[in-house]
């Protein structure tokens, strides 16, 4: 039998209470939209789902203290104040780290800003209470889409998709959303101080370190933000995707 929660339109399975999972969301300078991210996350009605904020110096507004005054009334929201950050890379691994520590069974990525849409999260929790090792948000699946995206970004994103799957040997609709989850297994086999990437590669790395698990692509809609694209980034990417064959027996533990 189905389940309604609030806040969604459809019926989806009753996800078992006893799995503990977290979503990771780098954040900052996102005030206009930090309470509605964070009242559409809890509106699903989810038992034992965790919110884990990250957030660094870079932030100047007032989105740590909209996150602060939710967690008072709120024990599921943890903010992470992170100090250490050398971007938002290290702020997704951290995140990680953090949900991993505190026993998450199961971890979901995602972006601020409203950029990835809370209420595509169902679609992430049913493939992992189906027993998917990895969940990968799609912009180009059947179903997905982008707006308000530059040209020069969707030409970016389906390029470097295309590119990624022909030197890599992958088969995925979309190397380079952010919007993903993971089994706690998964991170917990990783040497996340490997990950190589700091920038947008870090997406493709993680699907290409992740092909030989049961995986599956959910379509999902990305809003663009204003956020730019620097040339020194796009090098990088190119840079790290022939080097990730080699170094990929850096990154699982030994069993």
């Amino acid at each position: 039998m189905g389940y309604r929660f609030p806040g969604w339109i459809g019926v989806i399975e009753k996800v078992d209470c006893n799995l503990k999972t977290i979503i990771v969301m780098p954040v900052a300078n996102e005030a206009d939209t930090m309470e509605q991210v964070i009242d559409e996350i809890f509106a699903h009605g989810y038992e034992n789902l965790y919110y884990y904020p990250v957030i660094d110096d870079f932030s100047k507004d007032d989105t740590e203290q909209i996150i602060r005054k939710k967690a008072e009334t709120n024990p599921y929201i943890k903010l992470i104040y992170y100090k250490e950050s050398r971007g938002v890379i290290s702020c997704y691994l951290e995140g990680y780290r953090q949900a991993l520590a505190d026993g998450a069974d199961r971890i979901i990525e995602m972006d601020g800003g409203m950029s990835h849409d809370p209420k595509q999260l169902p679609q992430f929790m049913e493939k992992l209470d189906e027993g998917y090792d990895c969940v990968w948000g799609s912009r180009f699946t059947k179903g997905g889409g982008v707006s308000d995206l530059p040209l020069y970004r969707r030409m970016l994103s389906g390029g470097g998709t295309l590119l990624s799957n022909i030197v890599l040997g992958t088969k995925l609709k979309d190397m380079t959303s952010g919007y993903e989850a993971f089994q706690r297994h998964v991170l917990e086999s990783m040497n996340l101080d490997q990950i190589m990437s700091t920038g947008h590669m870090y997406q493709t790395e993680m699907r290409f370190y992740c092909r030989k698990l049961n995986c599956i692509e959910v379509p999902i809609h990305y809003v663009g933000s204003s956020t730019g694209l620097k040339f020194s980034t796009v090098l990088e990417a190119l840079s790290i995707l022939f080097k990730l064959k080699k170094h990929e027996k850096c990154v699982w533990r030994k069993q």
